[in-house]
């Protein structure tokens, strides 16, 4: 039994027999180097489509040549150029290079540097993927924007509609709540049906280079994962020295800097104190790095930033109907959505109030809502946490204190 009839998905000449003839598009594929979009820039070529292939050049000038993880630069630029060339599409390369040190690499150092835990991976999709290649491939009068993300669309009652991807397990709509309703009408993500290991069995049906190529990392940019080093590398000067403040209010010890410490963190905190502790939250403007016990960890709401909504009905309307509108929120890629509610408070901004309580929640951290937990689960937005409400008062009142 092959993959692709073990896990009952659709086989390749399937896929081919789902366009019908007189729905041809012209298609510009976002081919990373990866094995996943060269799937995609394959089938939709394989259907009849009109394909350009597009690769972003977006850091290093090439220097990442042969480290394998890399995305979008070096060898992966290569593979790409190979994988057109197999499968007869024409391929261009942009440097993004500039746009993507100002919108990615940029936005994630100040973003730490402001006592933050960052995600680029959803600056790139919102500020680069989605739209400066979005408005190139409308310049090359393009229909669609095809990419290799694991993430499903579905046609609704307003438009496209997003859902969570088949293969949970590889399901990235997390990173791509920022998605706005009129690009969701001339986006394709093919895979969001297929599990990751039928997507391999086909770039080896088809015999393309990558077949057998590792996933990229995360962060593309920090090949060593050393986080601080990248920044102290853009902002020299950037690790100050600063103090770490029990949540009693106690002095325990100074710190290297703000950037080398994200919320929930344990290890490498270079104090005693007798007991376990966390990072609970960090204060850039006083450089304190405030610790306590696992408890302190547990967060009942978080406030949002830069909400983006997807549902049918504008969020105002929905929240003027209804005190408290129920979803299931996700406060990190690795967690599953647990249920909560949306509100807003007296100022305005959105609030969400998690039900289940959860612990290591972070400033600067997503929250995407969902109308349930499963693979097809509707994505219906999320926002930037800009501020986390703690389970425990005394937390909440000596932190705030300890910043002081």
């Amino acid at each position: 039994m092959t993959d692709l009839e073990q896990h009952h998905v659709p086989t390749f000449d399937t896929l081919l027999a789902q366009v019908p003839s007189g729905d041809r598009k012209r298609v510009v594929v976002a081919m990373s180097g990866g094995v996943d979009s060269s799937v995609v820039a394959a089938i939709t070529a394989a259907q009849g489509h009109d394909v350009i292939g597009i690769t972003l050049q977006l850091y290093d000038h090439g220097s990442a040549t042969g480290r394998p993880g890399s995305c979008c630069a070096g060898q992966d630029i290569h593979d790409a150029r190979r994988v057109a060339e197999r499968i007869g599409v024409p391929h261009y390369v942009l440097d993004y290079e500039d746009r993507f040190r100002e919108a990615v690499i940029e936005s994630f150092a100040s973003s730490y540097l402001s006592g933050e835990t960052p995600i680029p991976c959803v600056n790139c999709n919102q500020s680069i993927k989605f739209k400066d290649l979005l408005e190139t491939a409308q310049d090359l009068d393009a229909d669609v924007l095809a990419t290799g993300h694991y993430i499903a669309l579905r046609e609704g009652r307003n438009g496209n509609q997003l859902h969570r991807a088949h293969d949970l397990s590889r399901d990235q709509s997390y990173f791509l709540f920022a998605t706005t309703q009129a690009q969701l009408q001339r986006l394709w993500f093919p895979l969001g049906d297929l599990p990751k290991d039928a997507v391999r069995s086909l770039a080896a049906k088809l015999d393309l280079p990558v077949a057998a190529k590792p996933d990229s990392q995360d962060i593309c940019f920090v090949p060593s994962g050393n986080y601080a080093q990248t920044i102290e590398k853009l902002h020299p000067g950037a690790s100050q020295p600063g103090q770490i403040v029990h949540i009693d209010g106690r002095v325990l010890g100074e710190h290297p800097g703000i950037i080398n410490f994200t919320v929930g963190q344990r290890r490498g905190l270079g104090v005693a104190a007798g007991e376990p502790l966390f990072v609970v939250r960090i204060h850039a403007e006083t450089r304190h790095v405030v610790v306590g016990p696992r408890d302190a960890l547990t967060t009942a709401a978080v406030h949002l930033r830069d909400v983006n909504w997807l549902g049918d009905a504008p969020l105002s309307d929905v929240l003027s109907a209804t005190p408290s509108f129920p979803v299931h929120a996700r406060v990190r890629s690795t967690q599953d959505p647990t249920p909560a509610a949306l509100r807003y408070d007296t100022t305005g901004r959105v609030v969400v109030d998690l039900l289940e309580q959860l612990s290591g929640v972070s400033r600067g951290q997503a929250c995407v809502f969902y109308d349930g937990i499963g693979a097809g689960a509707r994505v219906l937005g999320g926002g930037w946490i800009d501020s986390t409400v703690p389970t425990l008062a005394e937390a909440e009142t000596a932190g705030a204190s300890a910043a002081a």
